[in-house]
C-alpha cells in the first residue's frame, strides 16, 4: 500500500496536487485494502480510510497502512472527509452528483478537483501483489474450463452451464464480477447466439453442430482474470472449423505484439490484419482487448484509435473474435501481463479446436 501511495502522490504532484481522494469502491480498496462504504485520502505521509461506524470491525480487519477514521453516515462523513483535506490540493476520482454537490456546498475551500485519471494512471501498473492475484483468478478460470469439456453435452442449457460453473468457482474461493451492462455474471452464448458478443444467457439448449462461446469474467482477492474459450459439440462444419483457426491465429499474433513500448492501436492493428485479409473483417466488431485489475474493463484500450504506450506490468485481454450473424461465433481470449519481451499469459487452458460429444 505504501508503494502505490508514493506512486500516486508522484503521479497528482506532476499535476499540481499533493492530495489524492477515493470515493469509488474499487479505488478505495486500492489505496487501504478495504473494500465497503468508505472514502480514502492519502498524501506524503499518511492514508486515512474514512468509515461508518457500521463498517468499523471489517475496516480494522481488512485494511492495511492507513489511519481509521470513524464517522456517522451521510453528511457526517462527507463532513469528516473536508475537515481531513483542509489545506490540501486534492484530486478526487467521481463520486455520485449528490456527494459532488454536498462537498461544494458545505465546503468554503475549492481545492477539490473530481477528476479519475490519476487513480487510472496509478492502476494501470501492476505491483507483484496484484498481478499474483489475477494469475490466482486466471488459473480458476482454466480449472473451469476444464469442468466444460466434462459439463458441455446436448441437451444442457446456457443457463444450467452458468450455475454449475458459479457452484465450482465459488467452491475455489473466487466470486462473481458482473458487469453494468449485463444481467449475467457469465457469458455462454450457443449456436446463434455465439454471433452475440455480449449475449445474454438463456434456456436455449446446446444441440448437435453448436460452437459455445464461454467467456469467464471472475475475482480472487478482488482482482479479476477474464478469458474466452468456444467449444464445438458434435458435428464441426468446414466453416466454424475455419473460423475458428482464424481467431486462434489472430489471438496469438496480439500476444506477440504485446510488449512494453508498443502502441495499444498496434496489438489491434495486427490482430484485425489477420482477420480482415482472410475475408472476416466485418465479422471482428469489437476491439483486441482491454485492461483488467478492480474492475472488468479499465485502461488500457487495445482499439483504435489508441496511442497509449503499454507499459511493464500492464495486465491486458487479448480477445479478438469472429461473430456469422445468427449462425455462430468465435472468440478466444487470455488475460496476459506485459513484459518488456514476450508476454506472461496468465492462462493455460488449451486453444486447440475441442470438439466434445
Amino acid at each position: 500500500m505504501k508503494n502505490r501511495r508514493s506512486r500516486l502522490i508522484d503521479i497528482a504532484s506532476g499535476r499540481g496536487f499533493n492530495a489524492v481522494a477515493a470515493f469509488q469502491p474499487e479505488n478505495v480498496f486500492y489505496l487501504t485494502n478495504f473494500w465497503g462504504e468508505a472514502i480514502a485520502i492519502c498524501s506524503n505521509d499518511t492514508t486515512k480510510l474514512i468509515v461508518p461506524k457500521l463498517e468499523a470491525s471489517r475496516a480494522e480487519h481488512d485494511s492495511k497502512d492507513c489511519e481509521i477514521i470513524f464517522s456517522d453516515r451521510g453528511f457526517q462523513l462527507i463532513d469528516t472527509f473536508i475537515n481531513e483535506a483542509k489545506r490540501k490540493i486534492v484530486c478526487a476520482d467521481d463520486p455520485d452528483f449528490s456527494t459532488v454537490e454536498a462537498i461544494q456546498r458545505r465546503s468554503s475551500e475549492k481545492h477539490f478537483i473530481f477528476n479519475s485519471d490519476t487513480l487510472v494512471e496509478g492502476r494501470m501498473i501492476k505491483d507483484e501483489s496484484e498481478v499474483y492475484a489475477i494469475s490466482k483468478a486466471a488459473k480458476v478460470l482454466d480449472e473451469l474450463y476444464e469442468i466444460c469439456t466434462h459439463e458441455i453435452k446436448i441437451g444442457l442449457s446456457e443457463r444450467a452451464l452458468q450455475a454449475k460453473l458459479i457452484f465450482e468457482a465459488m467452491q475455489m474461493d473466487a466470486k462473481t464480477a458482473c458487469h453494468k451492462s449485463t444481467l449475467n455474471p457469465l457469458i455462454i452464448a450457443s449456436g446463434p447466439n455465439g454471433a452475440l458478443p455480449h449475449s445474454q444467457i438463456s434456456g436455449r439448449e446446446f444441440v448437435d453442430g453448436d460452437m459455445v462461446v464461454v467467456d469467464l469474467t471472475l475475482r480472487y482477492a478482488t482482482y479479476i482474470a477474464d478469458a474466452t474459450r468456444t467449444f464445438a459439440l458434435g458435428r464441426v462444419r468446414h466453416e466454424t472449423k475455419e473460423a475458428y483457426e482464424v481467431v486462434k491465429q489472430s489471438q496469438q499474433i496480439g500476444i506477440d505484439y504485446a510488449k512494453e513500448g508498443i502502441l495499444c492501436e498496434r496489438v489491434d492493428d495486427e490482430c484485425r490484419a489477420l482477420i480482415s485479409n482472410l475475408g472476416y473483417g466485418n465479422q471482428f466488431t469489437h476491439s483486441t482487448g482491454h485492461g483488467i485489475g478492480l474492475n472488468i474493463h479499465e485502461p488500457p484500450w487495445l482499439r483504435k484509435p489508441n496511442e497509449q504506450v503499454l507499459r511493464k506490468n500492464m495486465a491486458v485481454t487479448i480477445e479478438p473474435g469472429i461473430y456469422i450473424d445468427g449462425k455462430f461465433g468465435v472468440r478466444i481470449e487470455d488475460s496476459i501481463v506485459v513484459n518488456s519481451g514476450q508476454a506472461k499469459n496468465l492462462n493455460a487452458f488449451t486453444k486447440d479446436l475441442l470438439v466434445l460429444d
